[in-house]
């Protein structure tokens, strides 16, 4: 057993012991067209038969994305903003869903991007707005279940909120240093950090993925994380449908 695997390992024993199930959800941003990238992708999280909810850019999507996804039951499809543009200033962190615009141009994007997905993904699509860059102006959300969205995912640990979040908690790309994967063990103990948390609190372990950018450090990451929990009786990976029934 690898150090990875035990770090994992022990602490998914720890919850066998006590009878409960550690609950994993795996999000994957900025999907638009299939790629080789998108292909690799899907071929590890098919391979272990994890559900996983894409987030797909409205703007810039279509028909041949809807053909490649029909090879794949484990897929959902969320709303990634609009456009995945950024209209922030120079000086700020990007924001496609702030305040820069009038609030309802923004809440009318979001509401054709809300739409165009339904009618493309049909069964697959779940009523979910994933925010470009994990960012949104807060006078926006609670206009967003008018629209018809019943969960915002956005990264970090949950806040109290009148509106249903699921979020991201452990982002597998170092975006700050070499732009490819993080080294496994600082995710390890991550994600174990995650887990003594829900162990106490509650909630679920959110996995972050850009199949877009990812290197052999992140598809080895992945491999190994996947192997681990999904031959453990104490953990299980949850479709986002199921998780937004539960809200």
């Amino acid at each position: 057993m690898t150090e990875f695997d035990s770090l994992i390992s022990r602490e998914l024993d720890r919850w066998q012991r006590a009878g409960k199930t550690a609950r994993f959800w795996l999000r994957d941003d900025d999907a638009v067209e299939p790629t080789p990238a998108l292909d690799d992708f899907l071929a590890t999280v098919s391979e272990f038969s994890v559900p996983v909810t894409l987030a797909v850019i409205p703007a810039h999507t279509g028909a041949p994305l809807v053909q490649r996804l029909e090879q794949e039951p484990h897929v959902s499809v969320a709303v990634h903003g609009w456009s995945h543009r950024n209209y922030a200033g120079p000086q700020e962190k990007k924001q496609e869903l702030g305040s820069h615009r009038p609030a309802p141009d923004v809440l009318s994007e979001l509401s054709a991007g809300f739409d165009k997905l339904a009618a493309l993904h049909e069964g697959r699509f779940v009523p979910m707005l994933v925010p470009p860059w994990n960012r949104i102006d807060k006078i926006l959300v609670p206009h967003l279940s008018d629209i018809g969205f019943k969960a915002l995912s956005v990264y970090g640990p949950e806040k109290p909120a009148a509106f249903g979040v699921v979020n991201s908690h452990v982002d597998v790309m170092d975006w700050h240093g070499t732009r490819g994967g993080r080294n496994p063990l600082e995710l390890a103990a991550e994600i174990v950090a995650r887990l003594q948390h829900t162990f106490d609190h509650g909630g679920l372990t959110g996995v972050l993925t850009h199949h877009l950018v990812h290197d052999e450090a992140v598809r080895g990451f992945l491999t190994a994380l996947f192997k681990v929990t999904t031959s453990h009786p104490a953990a299980r990976w949850e479709p986002v449908a199921g998780i937004l029934r539960d809200l």
